[in-house]
């Protein structure tokens, strides 16, 4: 977590080989990152995105992306996961559904539940999510938390977020400021502490009473 610019997203693309990292490592399976072929990393990762791009065609075309052999009860399954499931049911077309060019017959947040069940099809290790909450209301969010519980019993989640509700529960939530690492700890030490994320969990309404000024930052 962190504001705007501070380098969360940019975190997750060096975790992807999209980019090299300019000095230190990250590792995988106990090896760096760069000593492994890009298939091999990409194996292990799922990755949804802000934007939770939709191709053009079919509900089940976009599902399958990311498991070619998942049998249409998988398909209905992960939909109902992420409380989705009235899309294959409301038209007699069911999973075979033109969902339009890139995804227009859906809004934003079913663009977004619908790469949640598509990244949950693929079955990996690490789960990588930026914003995956950003598009949904509260209600949703509810149901997609539940899920995040789920997932997180058979795999690692390294998620970005604004909404400090998506990970207050995390085991750790590291803070971002300017590029550096300025905090480490749980959602009730950080809020504890004067700095950045206090800040932040104070203007959603996740703490009460005044916040100190923040420390100096400590980089990492």
């Amino acid at each position: 977590v962190g504001p705007s610019g501070s380098g969360k997203s940019t975190s997750l693309a060096l975790m992807e080989r999209f980019y090299e990292p300019n000095s230190g490592s990250i590792g995988l399976l106990g090896m760096p990152l760069h000593a492994q072929p890009r298939s091999r990393v990409r194996a292990h990762l799922g990755l949804i995105e802000q934007d939770a791009p939709i191709l053009s065609g079919t509900l089940a075309d976009n599902l399958r992306l990311a498991a070619p052999e998942a049998t249409d009860a998988a398909l209905l399954d992960a939909l109902k996961a992420v409380g989705l499931s009235e899309i294959a049911t409301r038209d007699e077309a069911g999973l075979g559904l033109d969902l339009g060019e890139r995804g227009t017959k859906l809004s934003g947040g079913q663009r977004q539940r619908l790469a949640w069940a598509r990244t949950m099809l693929a079955d990996r290790d690490v789960l990588l999510m930026d914003e995956p909450t950003s598009s949904v209301d509260s209600r949703t969010e509810h149901l997609l938390q539940d899920t995040l519980d789920a997932l997180a019993q058979q795999r690692t989640l390294i998620v970005v977020a604004h909404r400090l509700s998506t990970i207050k529960d995390f085991d750790q939530i590291v803070v971002l400021e300017h590029g550096q690492v300025v905090a480490i700890g749980t959602h009730a030490e950080l809020v504890e502490a004067p700095g950045v994320y206090a800040e932040m969990a104070h203007r959603q309404g996740l703490t009460s009473g005044s916040i100190q000024a923040p420390t100096d930052k400590v980089e990492a």
